[in-house]
C-alpha cells in the first residue's frame, strides 16, 4: 500500500448563489485536479466533502459539494480547511509539496544556518517560503534565483539571499 500525506489543498470563501456553492481559495498548484467532481476532501470542521461540481467564475473557483444543497449549507462551510489525502511521491522534478518543505533548515550557499522553513504562502504572483529566523519571520520568494537548491534528503534549502532579503532593517534616524 502506497503511502499518503495529507496536504491543504483549499479554504472556503463565502457562499455563492442559493444552490450550496462556495467559493474557493485554492492553496494547490492543481485547482482543476484536486476539485474535480467525485473528489472526496476532508475538513477539521465539516468532515469529509465530495466534490460535486466546479467552475470557474472570472478568476474565482466554485465548487459544490455533496453535502450542500443550499445556501445555508454553503454558508456554514466559511472558512472551513480542505484537506486532500496525496502520494507524497507524486511531483514532478522542481516541484515539492508543501508539508516536504516545511521543517527544512535553511542555510546560505556557505552552509551558514539562516532559520528555517515554517510554512509556504501560495500568492498569485509566485509561492513563498516563511523562514523563522532569529530576528523574526522572513518572506523569501521561492524562485531558483533565490533558492538555488531544495535538498530534502539533506533536510535543507539553500538560500540565496539578495543584500536586504533577511538583514535586519536598520531604524531610520
Amino acid at each position: 500500500m502506497a503511502s499518503t500525506t495529507r496536504v491543504l489543498v483549499g479554504r472556503v470563501g463565502r457562499a455563492h448563489g442559493l444552490r450550496g456553492e462556495v467559493s474557493i481559495a485554492p492553496t494547490t498548484d492543481s485547482p482543476e485536479r484536486r476539485f474535480a467532481p467525485g473528489s472526496s476532501l476532508s475538513s477539521p470542521t465539516a468532515g469529509t466533502l465530495v466534490v460535486r461540481s466546479q467552475r470557474w467564475q472570472a478568476e474565482t473557483l466554485i465548487v459544490c459539494f455533496e453535502q450542500t444543497d443550499d445556501r445555508s449549507a454553503a454558508e456554514a462551510l466559511r472558512g472551513a480547511e480542505l484537506w486532500a489525502e496525496i502520494d507524497p511521491h507524486d511531483t514532478d522534478e522542481d516541484e515539492f509539496h508543501d508539508t516536504a518543505l516545511i521543517g527544512l533548515a535553511a542555510v546560505d550557499p556557505s552552509g551558514a544556518a539562516l532559520g528555517s522553513v515554517v510554512r509556504l504562502l501560495h500568492l498569485p504572483a509566485q509561492d513563498v517560503l516563511v523562514i523563522a529566523t532569529g530576528a523574526g519571520e522572513r518572506l523569501v520568494p521561492f524562485v531558483s534565483e533565490l533558492v538555488p537548491e531544495v535538498d530534502l534528503a539533506g533536510g535543507r534549502v539553500v538560500i540565496d539571499p539578495i543584500p536586504g532579503l533577511l538583514d535586519e532593517v536598520p531604524d531610520a534616524d
